[in-house]
């Protein structure tokens, strides 16, 4: 396969940052107030991206696909599971964007949300037609006329906004903040090593994918909540809309919402080829787009925090693990059928997410439940070093 440059993934990566579903989350933090909000947003980005990083440096070094990687510390049928578990998330994300994607356009032009989520949908499985490697001049073309877009949308709302509205009581504790804002990173970790793998210089591919994705993400949440602090108005299309950018704003809802959706789909398609050799990576991330198309025409989809919570209950054990693994114990299980091991210690780290939901700490669940993962791994391995296969 044609491997990709650094500047390529940089590329990649800052549309999976521009994203819709990053603004809304945004406005979320508007009650903890701008400096309070704006702690939460990067601490969580910090968290986050660290473990962006790593799961798209194993990829890249070992040049596998996410869900392959996923395979060296879970054995064969510890991988299919989880990428069953991601084919369902990225199915998931697939329609939660293009609802949100096609809801924010029709604010703009009143055709009705469903012809724009036919409309979104066709693009995306245009964009996986011309594949990932062809995309070329047309990113390049659609990241520039983005970032043009979001810098008029940040001087709408930072020095056309106003002043700061009065902000009532927090909707959510500084820990429950820190933990939206890492879910987003946690959202694309089994997704990174799938663009990682093939390029030109893994290493460094990783580092500029995860830090343009980590200061787009955060640019996109400030956005979100600037938006309702300085303007009360927590629907971006309308902000556009009484600015009278019209056709701008359009493009900016539409394509933001094609470059991001389109990596959820093909790195489902991707997955599944980890599920089974019989599927087409390509058809099946067109199946999985006519699927989120669909059931964002059918399902309502206007609050996704406990989407994106029950994400990192899934995978923030999951990549715990694999960094116990690789970096720390340098143990591989790629072989074995099953690791019945660190499937428990998942399974230990999952219940711990959820139980820490309910207990609220300054650095929110991701991180101490990481730590406990990874120590669970290190007194596993103490008690029965594993046998070299």
């Amino acid at each position: 396969m044609k491997k990709t440059s650094t500047f390529q993934n940089g590329l990649i990566w800052f549309g999976a940052g521009v994203s819709l579903a990053e603004i809304l989350t945004g406005t979320y933090f508007a009650p903890l107030g701008f400096q309070k909000g704006l702690l939460a947003i990067i601490i969580g980005h910090l968290i986050g991206c660290t473990m962006l990083f790593l799961a798209g440096v194993i990829g890249g070094k070992t040049r596998r696909s996410a869900m392959e990687t996923v395979k060296m510390s879970f054995g064969e049928k510890g991988g299919i599971f989880f990428s069953f578990l991601n084919v369902l998330q990225l199915v998931g994300w697939t329609a939660i964007m293009i609802y949100d994607g096609a809801l924010a356009a029709d604010g703009v032009l009143h055709t009705g949300s469903w012809v724009w989520c036919l409309v979104i949908g066709a693009l995306i499985v245009l964009w996986i037609f011309i594949g990932i490697t062809n995309l070329g001049k047309i990113n390049t073309i659609a990241m520039a006329a983005l970032f043009i877009l979001t810098l008029v949308l940040c001087k709408l709302i930072f020095f056309d906004g106003g002043t700061a509205l009065a902000i009532g009581e927090e909707a959510m504790s500084f820990g429950a903040a820190v933990e939206l804002s890492v879910a987003m990173p946690l959202s694309w970790l089994p997704l990174i090593s799938d663009y990682t793998r093939d390029a030109e210089k893994p290493t460094q591919a990783t580092w500029v994918s995860v830090l343009v994705y980590g200061a787009v993400s955060c640019w996109m949440y400030v956005i979100g909540m600037g938006a309702a602090i300085f303007t009360g108005e927590y629907d971006i299309a309308v902000i556009m809309v009484k600015a009278g950018l019209g056709i701008a704003a359009l493009i900016i809802l539409v394509f933001s919402t094609v470059t991001t959706t389109f990596l959820d789909a093909w790195s489902a398609g991707i997955s599944a080829e980890s599920l089974s050799a019989k599927l087409n990576g390509k058809k099946t991330a067109i199946a999985v787009t006519v699927i989120g198309t669909a059931a964002a025409i059918l399902f309502p989809m206007d609050d996704i925090t406990g989407f994106l919570y029950l994400i990192g209950s899934v995978f923030a054990p999951m990549i715990a693990v694999q960094i116990a693994d690789h970096f720390i114990l340098h143990r591989d299980r790629f072989a074995a059928a099953a690791d019945a091991r660190n499937l428990v210690i998942w399974l230990v780290g999952f219940i711990a997410y959820r139980l820490l939901m309910g207990v609220d700490t300054p650095v929110g669940y991701t991180l101490p439940d990481m730590v406990l993962t990874v120590v669970l791994c290190l007194l596993a391995e103490k008690a029965k070093p594993t046998k070299q296969m």
